[in-house]
């Protein structure tokens, strides 16, 4: 098991790793997060821990605006929005924590109230990923076909920096949306569901 820091090499003194050199189930990695819930963690499909930074504020507040509009929409037709702090675990082993993420009812009520109230073990039907200008769009957009690989339906890597969102299919499409003039939809899996993109000015 590695420790990917990215730029927090200086705080990984403060991180209670309970068993470095071993892989920690599912179970031990959710703990191990509970116990060090300073930071922000994902994993790769090798186990690899990944050490996340906090979000600044404007992407904070970008990353609200995305979610207040979902939860407005699921209020109206189904399902559940999870923030950026839920992670998930998906069928290749890897546990990512999307910026934003919907699961149908249907999805959601499978698992038992255990398996909800630790890092549900679903891949959400849609997922949004708002980059950051530290981030590098290769790396995002790989990360954006291992979900649709996992199983999410629509994904949304949105680059706030050139206003430009990526988006990415389970039919294995990818199409590129300039300018925040635009509005999103959510096609055939959030019926209805419109992102005006200019609300992330």
């Amino acid at each position: 098991m590695k420790l990917i820091l990215g730029n927090l090499e200086n705080y990984h003194q403060n991180l209670e790793i309970v068993s470095p050199n071993e892989i920690m189930s599912n179970d031990e990695f959710f703990e191990f997060c509970q116990k060090n819930s300073i930071f922000k963690f994902e994993r790769d499909f090798e186990k690899n821990i990944i050490v996340l930074p906090k979000s600044g504020g404007i992407k904070g507040k970008r990353n609200s605006e995305i979610n207040t509009e979902l939860n407005l929409w699921s209020e109206k037709f189904d399902g559940n929005v999870f923030a950026s702090s839920t992670a998930f675990i998906f069928p290749n082993g890897a546990t990512r924590s999307p910026d934003a993420a919907w699961v149908s009812d249907e999805l959601w009520n499978t698992l038992t109230d255990e398996e909800q109230d630790k890092f549900p073990k679903i891949s959400p039907e849609f997922v949004v990923e708002l980059m950051s200008p530290s981030d590098k769009l290769k790396e995002a957009k790989l990360k954006m076909l291992e979900y649709i690989e996992n199983g999410v339906q629509l994904a949304w890597l949105i680059n706030p920096s050139d206003e430009e969102v990526h988006i990415f299919r389970a039919d294995g499409t990818i199409s590129k949306v300039n300018g925040f003039d635009n509005i999103l939809s959510g096609e055939s899996i959030l019926k209805d569901f419109e992102f005006q993109l200019n609300l992330l000015r």
